[in-house]
């Protein structure tokens, strides 16, 4: 399951993060709006025209994929209704159909079935609107400024949107779940009798590709995201209305990797500071990093490095309570961010002083 703890310190790097982007004026796509970003430091290394807000098609099917992931069961079962039956795309399923959680998952992702997206909400939530409603949510916690859902599957409708940078804030989240990067990267798989073939191209011509989502109406044109690694980075690139999405994505991903490096400029456990302790059995405790923080950089760019902690705290500290954070900055701008925290305890003390003078008499 993704857990709900991370998504503040992912939005708070991805929005950190997105103040640069720094691209070569050769590249470019066809696509009314695209986007080229780093998942983990969420470092925009292009964009054109990323928060216009336009229709997505099916590249929906990551909002409602997450949702699943983090409030369902991989193992429920669920039997197919026929309000789960849908125009478009479909993993052909018949009113009756008994599918776990997981296998129609398969059938979202892999073959893009409208009629999965909605036996997954009806699964996880019982009611559509309350999955709708899960799913806004999500985007509002994920500070997706420039999206509203209105339905799982992605099907043009009236307030329905999202923006290219959005959808790589989405799925840039979305592919720290395990569970979700296995589904997406699955080239085929058999179900009971059900063959299903992933349509993200990709996966079979680009070097290194893990996913995710593939999206198409008339309204809409030719919604892609897609992700790669390789030597240790990911990178994750959106394209709205894109009739040559296959070659801009691969392009893109090219671009970005022969371009960065990503640099490990703090250690998770790395100890950088230290504050003082009032009312505590010690003076002061080491501040170490919560976690690794890493960027993106060109061979000519160079981090600089900045610790934000108070002067003191009050007792007790508990070992990783989050105290401070460290951030990182490019030609004076802040890139990313890990938080700080204690790397040791310190018990409050008791005060037994006494005040004023004793008699005895």
């Amino acid at each position: 399951m993704i857990a709900k703890t991370k998504r503040l310190t992912a939005v708070l790097s991805f929005i950190l993060a997105s103040v640069l982007a720094c691209q070569a004026a050769a590249v470019g796509t066809s696509a009314s709006s695209a986007v080229l970003i780093e998942q983990w430091s969420g470092r925009v290394l292009y964009e054109q025209s990323a928060d216009d807000e336009r229709l997505i098609a099916s590249i929906t099917k990551i909002m409602t994929a997450v949702v699943a992931l983090e409030q369902g069961d991989l193992e429920d079962r669920y039997t197919v209704t026929a309000e789960d039956m849908a125009e478009g795309s479909s993993m052909y399923l018949k009113p009756g159909d008994v599918l776990t959680l997981e296998e129609l998952l398969y059938g979202l992702m892999l073959c893009s079935g409208n009629d999965a997206a909605l036996a997954v909400a009806h699964c996880v939530s019982g009611d559509l609107e309350d999955f709708v409603a899960a799913m806004n949510r999500t985007a509002e916690e994920l500070g997706m400024t420039h999206s509203h859902f209105v339905n799982p599957n992605g099907l043009d409708a009236k307030g329905h949107y999202s923006s290219a940078r959005d959808m790589a804030k989405l799925a840039a989240y979305a592919l720290r779940d395990q569970d979700f990067r296995r589904i997406v990267s699955t080239a085929s798989v058999t179900i009971g009798e059900r063959y299903m073939k992933n349509h993200n191209k990709l996966l079979r011509l680009c070097e290194g590709c893990i996913g995710v989502k593939t999206g198409y109406t008339k309204a809409a044109g030719r919604t892609l995201v897609s992700a790669a690694s390789r030597d240790g980075m990911t990178l994750v690139c959106v394209t709205l209305n894109d009739g040559d999405d296959w070659n801009d994505h691969m392009a893109l991903l090219d671009y970005g990797f022969a371009n960065y490096r990503l640099e490990t400029a703090v250690e998770a456990g790395q100890k950088l500071s230290s504050v003082l302790v009032r009312n505590g059995g010690v003076v002061s405790v080491p501040l170490a990093a919560a976690g690794d923080l890493r960027c993106p950089l060109t061979e000519d760019e160079h981090l600089t490095l900045v610790a934000r902690a108070p002067v003191s705290v009050a007792a007790p500290v508990v070992p990783g309570q989050v105290i401070g954070e460290v951030c990182a900055y490019l030609d004076g701008m802040e890139v990313a961010s890990v938080d700080l925290v204690a790397a040791a305890p310190a018990a409050r003390t008791e005060e037994t002083a006494l005040t004023g003078p004793v008699r005895c008499d």
